[in-house]
């Protein structure tokens, strides 16, 4: 598993660690630079001072090579060879004769390399002469390199001390996030209260924002999925004590036509069961975790015409004139399982609260542009006070069973809708017809 704290260590303690190597580095070519400044004006300075003392009548006298001793110890890379030269190119004296420093008659600063090393070569040059001051490149680089390694240590316990720092910073940093999934592991499957903000970080508000919003949201699907089981339970009582009731009416039929009677009677009451938890299913499905939308192309139109195809033989027994209207195709993108069941359910309570002669009409159009739906009818309607709340599940108006041709309704037709047309991004909406009389159901889609 990925520790941010320990990504973040890593990162930063490599960061500081680089950083010391380069502030090395750095110091190492300054002081380079520094001793190369301060060493070649000592070169010049030697070299002039060795030629001003070779001609004031100091020097080896005879002429040619000073007679000198061999020297057997070990080179001292800091050491200032010096030598001296006739205006010909004869050597006239050198410091170390181990080192051959070629004659240059030229003024200045030279870089030879003598042997297997590398050097710089101070020339000063008179009339009468010449004198060298010669210093090997290893010595200073030596020095340079002595200053980085006093320089390094104190560099990298400072790293240490930083990440020791680091470590104690993020562990106090991280403590709230530590104390607030404590706090959620800690609660119960039941828990969905908000965990604390007071304490928390900026940096990860938005993680326990997000994390607040979603226990909210849970919560509030619990509580409608509870109140769904009540009412679910509260609704098929009745049904159920219901055909209790006929089935005893059946047993205790004395004769044929009670039989017959009674039997009508429970299967009346069977077909608004089934209703009911067909109806039940539907809102399960409809929900917005239900089963996936079959997104493809379709034409409403045809929907349209579909839907009132089949249930035109229910609105003949009604006495319903059922009708579609708008043959213009209106393409929309969703399920057509779904929106099947949009339309029925429609059609199923116009028809329902429509009396014999009434009229319900099914179209597909366009409302500003627009995907629409319509449902018309010119039945008893519904109050404008009432027209938010009968999308909520089970909810009935109080006049709904005086006016309902039948008692098998059960709250749910309108919820389906509303939770169809939200899955498919559409607006689910109640007016009163131009006519004045009866009700319309507009269901707008969204534009393609």
């Amino acid at each position: 598993m990925r520790s941010i704290e320990r990504y973040l260590l890593a990162w930063i303690m490599g960061a500081l660690t680089l950083g010391a190597v380069l502030m090395a580095l750095v110091v190492y070519l300054v002081t380079l630079e520094e001793m190369d400044e301060v060493f070649n004006a000592n070169l010049k300075n030697v070299a002039q001072a060795v030629l001003s003392y070779h001609h004031s009548g100091h020097a080896p006298q005879g002429g040619g090579t000073p007679s000198s001793p061999l020297r057997a110890d070990a080179p001292d890379g800091s050491e200032i060879v010096t030598l001296t030269w006739a205006p010909d190119g004869t050597r006239i004296y050198v410091s170390d004769a181990r080192v051959s420093v070629p004659y240059s008659p030229t003024e200045g600063l030279s870089h030879p390399r003598i042997g297997d090393e590398d050097w710089i070569v101070y020339t000063s040059v008179q009339p009468n002469g010449v004198a060298q001051a010669a210093q090997r490149v290893s010595g200073r680089q030596e020095m340079a390199g002595e200053v980085v390694a006093k320089i390094l240590p104190p560099l990298l316990g400072l790293v240490v001390v930083i990440g020791a720092l680091l470590v104690f910073a993020l562990r106090r940093g991280l403590a709230p996030l530590d104390d607030a999934a404590g706090d959620v592991a800690a609660r119960s499957a039941k828990s969905l209260e908000p965990i604390a903000t007071a304490e928390i970080p900026r940096e990860i508000m938005p993680l326990v924002a997000s994390i607040n919003d979603l226990m909210g949201r849970l919560s509030d699907a619990f509580s409608t999925q509870r109140r769904f089981l009540a009412d679910a339970a509260h609704e098929l009582r009745t049904p159920v004590t219901a055909l209790r009731l006929q089935l005893q009416l059946l047993q205790r039929a004395g004769d044929r036509a009670a039989r017959d009677a009674a039997i009508d009677e429970l299967e009346s009451g069977v077909a608004r069961a089934q209703h009911l938890i067909e109806q039940l299913l539907q809102v399960s499905r409809a929900e917005p975790d239900g089963e996936a939308l079959r997104v493809e192309a379709l034409d409403l139109g045809v929907l349209v015409r579909s839907a009132v195809a089949t249930l035109s033989v229910k609105a003949d027994a009604h006495g319903v004139d059922l009708g579609a209207t708008g043959f213009e195709p209106v393409a929309v993108m969703g399920d057509s399982q779904q929106l099947t069941v949009l339309l029925n359910n429609l059609i199923e309570n116009a028809l329902r609260y429509t009396p014999a002669g009434g009229v319900v009409d099914v179209e597909a159009g366009r409302c500003d542009g627009r995907p629409m739906l319509r449902v018309v009818d010119d039945g008893p309607g519904i109050e404008p006070a009432e027209r938010d709340r009968v999308f909520d599940r089970f909810y009935r108006g109080e006049d709904a069973h005086c006016h309902a041709r039948d008692s098998g309704g059960s709250g749910l037709g309108l919820a389906i809708v509303q939770a169809i047309a939200h899955r498919h991004g559409a607006q689910a909406s109640l007016h009163t017809p131009a006519s004045g009389r009866g009700l319309e159901v507009r269901i707008v889609f969204a534009a393609a």
